[in-house]
């Protein structure tokens, strides 16, 4: 099964903590691009829609890319590389800010034939670029299945109401979404996410995903509400910890049809949830967004069972 991504890259520049004596770390970055790379790592065919300049951080992030398997189309050349400089705070937890522009001005290519599609983040909801991202996928979701990730940046959202509204159109055109909790606060403040996540599996989707971090991580669909426990991991940074869950995810349930999607049991949801969070908790362990290969895994999977206790 091959896999359609489409979205931005962003050279993450991670600042050294106040006083240190470490030097600024550039990662290859940005929420799509993280997840075709994730699915790379874990031995899939995917294809990266995206845009790169001809400039040292994207020709960074290219051969980044492709060092993994991915392939790259890029849709046409910005001026510059989108950045972003990412502070982290004594927890390890990631804040942004951004120099970020998205023209994509055409969908994927016709020859193009995907069993699966994700979209999210800055790409899947910003002018101009967001047209072609939303047309390309109405057109393949007639054969392939679609996956959203939000992945809320406030700074670039714009105004409020009309920013839901452009995420709930994401929303209607994907079977499954996933979603944190910090994306659901900005979202609906005050609101339950399980009263959210059923409000989305009405506009269409067959599952929803909802990502707590340390708190753990909460599937549901039409007919099982199911959660699972974070992992026990020493946190280094957050950086790509939703892009690895979410690369595990579509490896986990690549081939699966809508209807499919729709039957999955509990015992389903629980083993998707445990295994997605392992690979979090891989990624979260070390520096940038550098997510599991399929090796690690299953290592990453028993040794956490081992050191709960419960069968983790």
């Amino acid at each position: 099964m091959s896999f359609l991504v489409i979205g931005e890259c962003v050279a993450d520049i991670v600042r050294a903590p106040a006083g240190s004596d470490a030097a600024d770390r550039v990662h290859p970055g940005g929420s799509p691009a993280n997840v075709a790379y994730g699915l790379g790592r874990l031995g899939r065919d995917v294809t990266l829609l995206t845009q790169l300049a001809d400039d040292t951080t994207g020709r960074l992030i290219e051969a980044h890319l492709k060092g993994a398997g991915v392939r790259v189309e890029t849709g046409d050349l910005p001026e510059r590389t989108p950045s972003a400089v990412v502070g982290l705070d004594a927890r390890g937890q990631a804040s942004y800010t951004f120099d970020i522009a998205w023209t994509l001005k055409s969908g994927p290519p016709a020859d193009l034939a995907p069993g699966h599609v994700h979209i999210g983040s800055i790409a899947a909801v910003t002018a101009p670029g967001a047209a072609a991202v939303l047309a390309g996928t109405e057109r393949l979701r007639e054969r392939a299945t679609v996956s959203y990730d939000p992945n809320v940046r406030p700074e670039l959202m714009g105004e409020h109401g009309s920013a839901v509204a452009r995420v709930e159109r994401c929303v209607t055109l994907s079977d499954l979404v996933k979603a944190s909790d910090e994306d659901l606060a900005w979202l609906y403040p005050d609101e339950d996410p399980r009263t959210v996540a059923a409000r989305w599996l009405a506009l269409g989707p067959a599952v929803v995903l909802l990502t707590r971090g340390a708190a753990g991580s909460l599937a549901v669909t039409r007919h099982h509400t199911v959660a699972a426990e974070a992992p026990p991991v020493t946190v280094v940074d957050t950086v790509g910890a939703g892009d690895s869950f979410m690369a595990t995810v579509l490896d986990a349930l690549a081939g699966q049809g809508r209807d499919a999607l729709g039957a999955l049991g509990a015992e389903d949801l629980a083993g998707l949830l445990r295994r997605a969070g392992a690979a979090a908790a891989v990624t979260v362990s070390r520096n940038g967004a550098q997510p599991p290969d399929r090796d690690e895994l299953d290592a990453a999977l028993q040794r956490f069972a081992l050191r709960s206790g419960r069968g983790w």
